[in-house]
């Protein structure tokens, strides 16, 4: 680390084939002032890449060498003084109410509100084993919302809060009755069940672009400010208080194209949303915000002028 300089925030590409991703996400956010990092996981066919100018010697073996890498995590750490307002978007929508994880074995739900897990499941769906095809179909479409204890689950809206982490069913267990996800679950977790929904992950776009716009508009307007910043060529052209230098957008796969309705329409909603700024971003395999690795997400992060 460079002396003096204290790490207050980051922005992370990774490669998703690296072990203990979660655990180095949760490692590096912990070396930041803030905690917070955002950015997202590779997702080309080919092999991921990682281009370093320096480095301190995290990545074992790479010491502090320039260069191209493959594995690990590579980025760029910003100091205080580099000032940004970050949301995610979620991009499913529950169909079931929020219960708790009352039992799990590693990544296998054994049961929910003390109940057999896979039972609350095929409840859910309206399925049955006993015509399996139909089962699996249901299944395949579901996907589940997880969130720690106390944190910002389903909302009193009906919609997914920005701690729940989507992850796929991967598979069902007759015998204990349970259901495999993509990651490992804890008793006293909550989740629901939930599905990729386009309506739903467009309002929530625009309510997350709304929300920023909202932040950064300075706490006191002169009627002339206030007045041109709700003018609707405001939306082309944002007024100076906004202080909008830039932003970041990293949507999951998943997302992108026919699900938003068309080609760059998921990126027309965050023009519309913020007006005509610099705006870059990419496609991921998995979105990085604070300590925690989404799916089906977006991440959308603005600079602002100090």
């Amino acid at each position: 680390e460079m002396a003096g300089f204290e790490a207050h925030t980051a922005l992370v590409h990774a490669d998703a084939e690296t072990p203990d991703l979660p655990e180095l996400i949760g490692d590096l956010a912990i070396r930041t002032d803030t905690g917070y990092l955002f950015g997202g996981l590779a997702s080309g066919r080919a092999g991921a890449l990682q281009f370093a100018i320096g480095g301190n010697g995290n990545i074992k073996g790479h010491g502090a060498a320039g260069g191209v890498f493959s594995g690990g995590l590579s980025g760029v750490v910003f100091g205080e003084g580099v000032r940004l307002v970050s949301r995610v978007t979620q991009g499913c929508q529950p169909i079931s109410r929020e219960r708790e994880i009352t039992s799990a074995d590693g990544n296998v739900l054994l049961t929910l509100d003390g109940r057999p897990a896979l039972d609350v499941l095929l409840e859910e769906l309206k399925v049955s084993l006993e015509q399996p095809q139909e089962a699996i179909d249901a299944v395949r479409a579901t996907l589940i919302g997880l969130v720690d204890a106390g944190s910002d689950g389903v909302r009193r809206t009906g919609d997914l809060g920005a701690d729940v982490l989507v992850r796929h069913i991967i598979g069902l267990d007759p015998t204990r009755r349970g259901i495999a996800i993509a990651d490992q679950a804890e008793a006293g977790m909550r989740m629901s069940f939930c599905r990729r929904n386009a309506q739903a992950a467009r309002a929530d776009l625009m309510r997350i672009c709304a929300e920023i716009r909202e932040e950064l508009e300075p706490e006191e307007q002169t009627l002339e400010t206030a007045t041109a910043i709700a003018a609707g060529e405001a939306e082309r052209a944002p007024h100076p208080a906004r202080r909008i230098a830039g932003a970041v957008y990293v949507s999951c796969s998943g997302r992108g194209g026919p699900h938003f309705g068309a080609p760059g329409a998921e990126l027309q909603i965050v023009r519309h949303g913020l007006g005509d700024v610099p705006l870059v971003g990419f496609f991921a395999g998995g979105e990085i915000a604070r300590h925690h690795l989404y799916g089906y997400t977006g991440v959308l992060t603005v600079f602002t002028d100090n």
